[in-house]
């Protein structure tokens, strides 16, 4: 009996070391400074800190980057066809695209690709809600991993300048979408 509890805190000490490790490191690796004419910013993944650049392409195969928005207010929505809660959200995003692209509000769907069980099924999801903001496949899962996307659907919203202003995990609605670009603007 005496040798189980030993295990038991053993293991969850382990696990906590190793989960304090994993985010203590990833954190630091995350954040670099970028040299800009007038000032030093920090990249990240945090509010405040100016998004990591990406590059990844669209399901016609043409490059979209995530620096081709700059002057814009961009919503980067990580998501998966097999994920209810996105499925749930992707109207709203659809609407909100609709109302406020022409107000320099762009949204980038980043599907999680490689949780997909075809490229097909992320093409039909697509057709299916007549989605028109710009769609972008994570093929290796880099770019999830970049921002450490750890709930689906999440949605990171990032200011004119590049700069991260808010982070979201989970679904979220066409109210929450107009009062965070709202506070941001």
């Amino acid at each position: 009996m005496k040798k189980n509890w030993i295990t038991i805190i053993v293991l969850l000490g382990l696990i906590t070391y190793g989960a304090y490790d994993y985010f203590s490191k990833s954190s630091a690796n995350q954040a670099e400074v970028m040299k800009t004419e007038d000032t030093d910013m920090v990249i990240g993944i945090e509010k405040g800190q100016a998004a990591p650049d990406f590059v990844l392409q669209n399901l016609q195969g043409e490059e979209v980057r995530l620096s081709d928005f700059q002057g814009k207010t961009v919503m980067v929505n990580f998501w998966a066809t097999w994920c209810p809660p996105c499925r749930i959200e992707m109207p709203h995003m659809q609407k909100f695209f609709e109302d406020y692209n022409s107000k320099d509000v762009v949204i980038i769907g980043v599907n999680m690709t490689p949780s997909e069980k075809t490229l097909d099924s992320v093409k039909s999801f697509v057709d299916e809600q007549q989605l028109t903001f710009p769609i972008v496949l994570d093929m290796d899962g880099s770019v999830t991993q970049t921002y450490q996307i750890i709930a689906y659907p999440s949605t990171v919203l990032i200011d004119s300048r590049g700069v991260i202003q808010e982070k979201f995990r989970g679904a979220i609605n066409y109210e929450m979408m107009k009062e965070a670009v709202a506070r941001v603007r």
